[in-house]
């Protein structure tokens, strides 16, 4: 007769702690925003309206406005994080991934400093650098000759938002330098050592040999941005306020939300339409999510060892 399979218990027991705090901090409240989201105020009486809420939220002139204006800047705030923080740290780890290079360890940790610095602080150093009444930064311009590029770059309705994504670039840039430096120390010695043999060497190794071997690195990295990008807040809050200033051209999902849910000054809360702005960004969220995990992940699976 065979013996049969124990069970492993223990895998339950490590797991359980974790999976009670994840339940109760992020699965139940998601849900109960989903749910309020399908209600409504009626006088003193809730009431089911379904997806009345989304209705109004992407057709009422009075809401839709805004919402389509926050997600075009947070599209935008996620697009320079592809194209700006994304390529230069992969650049970043190919040059810190050199043997050669002295004080790799040092530039490293340099690097990734800002990651770990609040975003209250980040926010107020950087209003405090840009400033141009008492900020440092058209001093620098000044002292290397270039003080007519100066302008209030967070002051200006068409500088806000990039100045502000670019200073999230420089906060957050040793995430994906950290990451893809792992991967290429990854990479087998082997590979490497017969690359060399064919005579692929320096920059050219990196683009046919390095480069397609972390594509699925890069591709986490890529989902990670786009879900972190579309939850932002902080920065925003912290630099701009409530209201995303100067004139909504800063204003994202998240301080869309903030206003909508607990109201602002003058505005009042209202948890019914800031639950829908909620259940929208959770569906974007998740419907980019999807694309890469069917679309795209499949593909990067045939270049891992």
């Amino acid at each position: 007769m065979a013996s049969r399979k124990p069970v492993r218990w223990h895998i339950a027991v490590f797991l359980a702690p974790a999976v009670l705090v994840y339940t109760a901090l992020m699965i139940v409240p998601l849900f109960g925003t989903l749910n309020l989201s399908l209600f409504n105020e009626a006088g003193d009486v809730r009431v089911f309206v379904g997806l009345a809420n989304f209705a109004t939220l992407f057709g009422d002139p009075r809401w839709s406005e805004q919402f389509w204006n926050a997600l075009g800047n947070n599209a935008w705030f996620f697009l320079i994080h592809m194209l700006v923080q994304n390529p230069v740290g992969i650049a970043l780890a190919a040059i810190l991934s050199t043997p050669r290079l002295r004080m790799a360890a040092f530039y490293r940790t340099a690097i990734f400093i800002p990651t770990i610095l609040s975003f209250v602080i980040v926010g107020f150093v950087w209003k405090l650098i840009l400033s141009p009444i008492w900020g440092i930064a058209p001093g620098m311009l000044d002292f290397i000759g270039l003080e007519s590029l100066f302008a209030p770059w967070l002051g200006r309705e068409e500088y806000a938002l990039t100045t502000l994504a670019l200073i999230s670039v420089w906060q957050f840039i040793g995430i994906p330098m950290m990451l893809i430096y792992a991967a290429l120390l990854s990479i087998p010695d082997e590979v490497l050592e017969a690359a060399e043999m064919d005579g692929i060497t320096g920059w050219s190794q990196f683009w046919k040999i390095k480069l397609p071997l972390i594509l699925p690195a890069i591709g986490i990295i890529s989902i990670l941005t786009f879900v972190g990008n579309f939850n932002a807040f902080d920065l925003i809050y912290v630099a701009q306020g409530a209201l995303a200033g100067p004139d909504f051209s800063t204003d994202i999902l998240g301080t869309f939300l903030y206003r909508t849910f607990f109201g602002f000054q003058l505005q009042l809360g209202d948890p019914y339409m800031g639950s829908a702005i909620a259940g929208a960004m959770f569906g974007i969220i998740l419907l980019g999510v999807c694309v890469y995990l069917f679309g795209i992940q499949t593909r990067l699976r045939r270049y891992q060892f």
